[in-house]
């Protein structure tokens, strides 16, 4: 397993050692042991997972302090693009993003720590996502920024006329009116 570091510290991808054969494929997703050997000291406690179709945006959504969550998200079926924005008010990328394609066959994997907001799109016919999590969902916790934010001006790889938003993250506040309790630690 592979971990590499991105543009935006606290952001990882996650490459696993795959064993194809003519039988199919085996794959390591998680090692807790690896993962501290890389620095990664992280216990998960939810596992969740996700369907959507072509055209959907999830996102961007995070949780605020002390119920913040990291997350690691893998694609078991299709492809999407994942973003991550840095929203640690001290951290020298505050308000940058970065852009991953995870999907089936690249079988790559996004490591999230807590101080980013995260959200996907669907570019393939259909997307099954599974992320594990740190912390657990609470719903008095939740925040997010709305996916189509100016100011971001994040590229979802997608024509504007196919992209479908739930009710909710169409209201989400503007990344400058989010509430942001996270602080940067180098």
């Amino acid at each position: 397993m592979k971990v590499i570091k991105t543009e935006l510290e606290g952001l990882f991808i996650i490459e696993p050692k795959v064993f194809e054969d003519d039988r199919g494929y085996f794959y390591e997703s998680f090692n807790e042991k690896r993962f501290a050997e890389e620095g990664l000291n992280i216990k998960f406690v939810q596992d969740n997972q996700s369907k959507s179709s072509y055209g959907v945006i999830r996102g961007l959504h995070y949780q605020v302090e002390p119920y913040a969550q990291t997350k690691l998200i893998r694609v078991l079926q299709g492809k999407i693009i994942d973003i991550a924005v840095d929203i640690r008010k001290d951290s020298p990328t505050f308000g940058k993003w970065a852009k991953f394609e995870l999907s089936e066959i690249n079988k790559k994997q996004l490591f999230v720590s807590k101080g980013f907001a995260h959200g996907f799109s669907v570019v393939s016919d259909v997307a099954v996502i599974m992320y594990k999590c740190d912390n657990f969902y609470i719903p008095a916790a939740e925040r997010g920024i709305i996916y189509n934010d100016k100011a971001l001006d994040i590229d979802w790889e997608l024509p504007p006329d196919v992209i479908t938003v739930s009710g909710k993250d169409k209201s989400l506040p503007e990344f400058h009116n989010a509430e942001m309790n996270f602080k940067y630690c180098p």
